[in-house]
């Protein structure tokens, strides 16, 4: 291994990086409560990991979805574990992200040099929603159902542009194949890029403006 690694740094010089990322100066008073980032971002990761294990027989259409889903749970080796790791850190992730950002919110570290992070984080809490949002039909059971008829006529309710977006979400006035589609892509291919991306310039943003302060009573 060293001489592995002694073959890559040589090649891409890798060590200035991650001394640069690991070696970094934590404020006194930094608690446990600051750790609800990492969090977030670990079950993040479990997220995609358990997620791309139940994609590889998950099938996308009304008249299999849900029989997949169970094939999944019943037959295939560890399913039912992977699926119930996948539902419940999507709530623990939800949890995390909300934990975080109030946080942020009473320490007061949304403020200057951090506004954008601030700002990327509020875009980060929304796709997150979006995340357990989209991926609740995908069972196709009778509670994912009508749960999402709900959730679309919640949209639909909108002004102006409600009933457009009801029929983007859906593709067009019912809930069907389409609907399933398209919540599908989005919660296996355009939110975890989306969010891949704004994580990155996020964790950039605190690596490069470091841990806010904790605020002290006589400030």
């Amino acid at each position: 291994m060293p001489n592995l690694y002694t073959w890559v740094n040589r090649r891409l010089g890798i060590m200035p990086g991650l001394s640069y990322v690991v070696h970094r100066k934590i404020p006194a008073g930094v608690n446990w409560l600051y750790t609800f980032g990492s969090a977030t971002f670990f079950l993040f990761m479990l997220q995609a990991i358990t997620g791309g294990l139940l994609a590889i027989y998950y099938s996308p259409s009304p008249d299999h979805a849900y029989a997949s889903v169970q094939y999944t749970t019943q037959e295939v080796a560890f399913g039912s574990l992977i699926r119930g790791i996948h539902h419940w850190a999507a709530s623990g992730m939800i949890v995390a992200v909300i934990a975080h950002m109030l946080r942020v919110f009473f320490m007061a570290a949304y403020k200057y040099p951090r506004e954008m992070s601030w700002m990327v984080g509020v875009v980060l809490l929304v796709l997150t929603l979006l995340f357990g949002f989209t991926g609740y039909l995908l069972p196709w059971d009778e509670k994912a159902y009508w749960a999402t008829v709900v959730g679309t006529e919640l949209a639909g309710s909108a002004p102006l542009v409600g009933d457009w977006t009801m029929r983007v979400l859906r593709g067009g006035s019912e809930l069907g194949a389409l609907t399933l589609n398209r919540f599908y892509a989005m919660h296996v291919m355009l939110l975890p890029m989306a969010a891949t991306l704004l994580i990155t310039i996020h964790v950039l943003m605190v690596i490069r403006q470091g841990i806010s302060y904790p605020p002290r009573r006589d400030e």
